[in-house]
């Protein structure tokens, strides 16, 4: 069976996340990848929601982050959706971040699901709980306290999310919904 290989991030200086942690959450990262395929050959026929869950989601993370901060463009098909859907940007944005300070460790999730062509907000409980049957990433933001602590304390939970969409390249999600519906 083929081995799922580490992806290699150029993440630059970001606002408020500092070098240290995401050098730490990288290793996480990578432990993830290497335990799925450690599982692989171990298992044959693994089990691999939490650490696949863990290895994907970390993907869709940190390459929010390349290339830098970049706004979302008002022309893109992902912004004219978004205001389709919930009616106004900074209302879909503030249900977004309200999402993210769910308690507990998990992700906030955009995703959009291709059968009834709508984009869906949810939370995923550690890796794998609560991922939608068909529905395509499209934003995920890891709310695990690994994320944030080291820079924000328990206490900047709400900064983190902050200084994440300050950090936030939208080009990245644009391509994610893009591949999502298949263009």
């Amino acid at each position: 069976m083929k081995k799922f290989e580490e992806k290699k991030f150029n993440i630059p200086a970001l606002k408020g996340i500092s070098a240290k942690t995401i050098e730490e959450h990288l290793k996480l990262y990578s432990g993830y990848v290497k335990n799925i395929n450690l599982i692989q050959e171990t298992l044959g026929n693994p089990r691999w929601g939490f650490e696949f869950g863990g290895m994907r989601n970390h993907e869709y993370y940190f390459s929010h982050f390349e290339g830098g901060s970049q706004t979302v463009s008002t022309d893109s098909s992902l912004y004219k959706k978004i205001i389709n859907d919930f009616g106004q940007f900074d209302s879909f944005l503030e249900n977004f971040k309200n999402l993210a300070m769910t308690r507990g460790v998990g992700w906030a999730m955009l995703g959009y699901d291709k059968k009834t062509d709508i984009l869906i907000q949810y939370w995923v409980d550690e890796q794998h709980l609560g991922h939608l049957p068909g529905v395509s990433p499209v934003l995920c933001l890891d709310m695990w306290e690994h994320s944030f602590v080291a820079d924000y304390q328990p206490s900047g939970k709400k900064q983190y999310v902050e200084d994440f969409f300050s950090n936030l390249n939208w080009q990245t999600v644009e391509k994610n919904f893009s591949d999502a519906i298949g263009k």
